[in-house]
């Protein structure tokens, strides 16, 4: 289910007001060179090309990435059932409305993510004591609710989530052992009665290539097709390792394809052993590329979503120490040439954009009735700085009255701070800050920063 695209997807915001926005990116994302967006690619392919996102972001610099390159968006955590109901008949739809409306304003579907799981459930329900009619009715009525709030706004659902053990057996869960394998069809005949248009999806990783898991889900999806139990497609997440895409990959999205059913790359990230280097990187590319281009080979391939798009919205560092840099865009919002691999997948002719990139971050850390305390960080990756200059102008008639860590002067509304003696060499993958304080009356909005 595709939505028409809105005319606000090209109102991408440069100017980020109000004291209540601590952190600001204002530097704007390199651009491109002169392919159009990823979004298009994949719109002239018929496909989806995606990305999770953190609905609190979706501002600044992030949110206008994630609107103009993609044309698919997926809550990462929002609309899991810990989040959504963290106490039982209590719930928070705040970040999963936010995320569906952005989506909706910038012409984009939205993958619904994820109603059973065995993992970010809420304690009271696993910690819980319950019948197998209980059970039953609790993610019934789990699904109907959820379900039914966003019917007719979202294309899929991943409805079933990591079903499998690695040997392909059934996960010991809540649900299996509550209720049997049949808690999948149960699963997807709820989904199906509380959404009649959403595509319904079994998603899960280490499935991307043929194998004993991968075959136990083929297995699964051809007896529920049997069955005449709603399934629509499978999802392989495609959490991947630097240079080990599996060679079978085109073949196992053919074979489920051959199923009848249709197969979205969910949660696509290559991770690899930092730091990253130039040959790392490299080959990222080509593992993004390969990817993608299986799935464009393979008609019922509906597309890939990147599952965050910047590194610092990455999972993989937290779980994987001393890994990282997996996804399209490093930290500071700069593609690298993975994003090169999937534009090159998607039939774009994009040269490998600049890795390396230097920003600077304005934000403001404390205010009060007349004043306020800023800092601004300059950081670089793939790139590096000798000296620094940071210009700005004010906007509201801000003054400021002190800085420390460089030096600043004000002429009228329009501000220039150069490093210090000692901090101005900023080293790829550092950073360095300095501070200020300053008077202001009203309002106090943001400024659009430039590094020189």
């Amino acid at each position: 289910m595709r939505t028409s695209r809105s005319s606000l997807r090209h109102r991408l915001t440069t100017l980020l007001t109000g004291a209540a926005a601590l952190t600001a990116l204002l530097v704007a994302a390199p651009a491109h060179a002169a392919d159009p967006p990823l979004r298009d690619l994949a719109d002239a392919k018929g496909k989806v090309i995606g990305t999770a996102v953190t609905g609190s972001k979706l501002t600044g610099t992030y949110g206008q990435i994630a609107g103009a390159e993609f044309n698919s968006l997926t809550p990462g955590n929002a609309m899991k059932w810990g989040s959504v109901e963290p106490t039982r008949g209590t719930f928070n739809w705040t970040e999963a409305d936010q995320i569906v409306d952005f989506a909706e304003a910038h012409g984009q579907q939205v993958r619904g993510h994820t109603l059973v799981w065995h993992s970010q459930n809420p304690s009271w329900l696993t910690n819980g004591t319950w019948t197998s009619a209980q059970l039953s009715q609790l993610m019934n009525d789990h699904i109907a609710l959820e379900v039914g709030r966003y019917k007719g706004r979202l294309a899929a659902w991943d409805v079933v989530n990591e079903p499998f053990n690695e040997d392909g057996t059934y996960r010991q869960t809540l649900w299996y052992n509550g209720l049997g394998a049949d808690y999948i069809a149960q699963a997807l005949t709820a989904a199906r009665a509380a959404d009649p248009s959403a595509k319904l999806y079994i998603n899960d990783y280490n499935v991307e290539g043929v194998n004993a898991k991968s075959t136990a889900l083929y297995n699964l999806v051809k007896s529920l097709k049997e069955r005449g139990v709603p399934i629509d497609g499978v999802g392989l997440q495609a959490h991947l390792i630097l240079g080990q895409v599996p060679s079978s990959l085109q073949q196992n999205i053919q074979r489920f394809a051959d199923l009848g059913v249709d197969v979205a790359i969910t949660e696509l990230d290559i991770r690899m052993q930092l730091p990253a280097t130039e040959a790392k990187l490299a080959q990222q590319r080509t593992d993004y590329e390969a990817v993608v281009k299986a799935c464009v080979a393979v008609s019922r391939c509906t597309g890939a979503t990147v599952w965050g798009f910047t590194d610092s919205d990455s999972w993989i560092p937290d779980t994987f120490p001393g890994q990282g840099a997996a996804t399209p865009y490093d930290e500071n919002y700069a593609p690298k040439p993975a994003y090169s691999g999937i534009a090159t997948a998607l039939g774009g002719t994009t040269t490998p954009p600049p890795t390396g990139a230097c920003t600077a971050t304005y934000s403001v850390t404390s205010q009060w009735n007349t004043g306020f305390t800023g800092q601004v960080r300059i950081a670089c990756s793939g790139a590096s700085l000798s000296s620094w200059r940071v210009n700005w102008t004010y906007g509201a008639g801000q003054q400021i009255t002190q800085a420390w860590s460089a030096t600043c002067a004000q002429t009228g509304a329009a501000v220039s701070c150069t490093n210090a003696s000692w901090n101005g060499t900023v080293p790829n993958g550092g950073s360095v800050t300095f501070g200020f304080n300053a008077n202001w009356s009203g309002s106090n909005p943001l400024p659009t920063v430039t590094l020189g």
